[in-house]
């Protein structure tokens, strides 16, 4: 029947009948008769392949000579602030951004349901996390420790959200649990001369010194109810005073083991010491804006010999802004690392 066709074909024209010499293969077999099946599905999926464009898995299409190579590359963390900075931004700037950290540190969440360290679950994601601020200007040490321990109490019934005091200390030594009264360096009667004051604490840690031109932080923060660990949750505050720093430029990192806080080389410039009480914690991190650093020169700072002790003004070739300024920013960071997505200021 096929080659009836095409003797009919070239009778009629004649001036065509090269024609079907210029046929593709598969056509002049058609009308020949001599293909099969699987012949001709073989040769239209040959020839599809070389007029169609590619079409990815995702259901993109691409072009055939354009195809890029695939390749999984694992994404890099982004640095949670811009280093390359000639002015620290604004408070305002800082706003928290609610579900991701600031720092290259992660925390191992304690709740359930957590997939991989970049992932946080969904019934957290959901969740308002409200903080309280606390601005107080300069406070003294024991009437910022009773404070503490209302709001403590107060926290673990759920009469208060997190809230966390920002402010500053007189000139103030104080001793951890442990009363290490021999990294103390002068007497008694010294200290009253110096007008500084001398008080022991719950708090881990070993002795440290408060006062003016420092950032100190109180959390008292419920760490169940942000999934955090203990260690976590120190971790967080060495990340926040890191994420400080480098706004000015100052290349700060977490202690080696034992010697919790923040370094910039072997100098220290963030101390770190907690309490915590039915998942409830207090006390906090003091960050050296720009103290007097003679009062470190009478103790063993937290109970490590032959390490320097430094500040912000030291570290860094910018101008610094006023100290509430700092506060303000030290606290944006805290809220940032630790996810809170309100931050209301009283």
């Amino acid at each position: 029947m096929a080659s009836l066709v095409l003797l009919l074909f070239e009778a009629l024209h004649p001036e065509d009948a090269d024609l079907a010499a210029g046929m593709p293969a598969s056509c002049a077999r058609v009308l020949h008769g001599e293909t099969s099946s699987r012949g001709s599905k073989r040769e239209v999926m040959r020839s599809s392949r070389r007029s169609s464009p590619e079409i990815r898995k995702d259901g993109g299409v691409m072009e055939e000579e354009k195809l890029p190579e695939m390749r999984y590359q694992k994404l890099k963390n982004n640095l949670p602030f811009n280093h390359l900075i000639n002015q620290p931004p604004s408070p305002a700037s800082l706003s928290p951004a609610f579900g991701a950290a600031t720092s290259t540190r992660r925390h191992s969440p304690a709740t359930s349901g957590a997939t991989t360290d970049n992932a946080m679950p969904l019934q957290r994601m959901k969740l308002q996390r409200n903080l309280e601020v606390w601005k107080m200007g300069v406070v003294n040490y024991l009437e910022a420790l009773k404070l503490q321990e209302r709001l403590a109490a107060d926290r673990k019934v759920g009469k208060i959200p997190d809230t966390v005091l920002s402010l500053q200390h007189p000139p103030t030594y104080t001793l951890g649990k442990r009363q290490t009264y021999h990294n103390l360096l002068v007497s008694k009667d010294d200290l009253k001369t110096m007008g500084a004051e001398l008080h022991c604490t719950e708090r881990g840690g070993d002795i440290t010194f408060h006062g003016p031109r420092q950032a100190i932080l109180y959390p008292i923060i419920s760490l169940r109810d942000i999934g955090f660990g203990a260690r976590n949750y120190v971790e967080g505050l060495e990340s926040t005073m890191i994420d400080l720093a480098s706004l000015y430029g100052v290349r700060a990192h977490p202690g080696k083991a034992g010697e919790t806080g923040v370094w910039v080389g072997n100098r220290k410039i963030g101390a770190i010491g907690v309490r915590i009480s039915s998942g409830i914690t207090s006390h906090g991190l003091a960050f050296n804006i720009d103290p007097d650093l003679k009062y470190f020169e009478h103790i063993v700072p937290c109970g490590i010999l032959d390490k320097g002790v430094t500040s912000l003004k030291r570290e860094t070739e910018m101008d610094l802004p006023a100290d509430e300024v700092i506060h303000e920013q030290l606290i944006m960071c805290f809220a940032k690392f630790f996810q809170y997505n309100d931050v209301k200021w009283k």
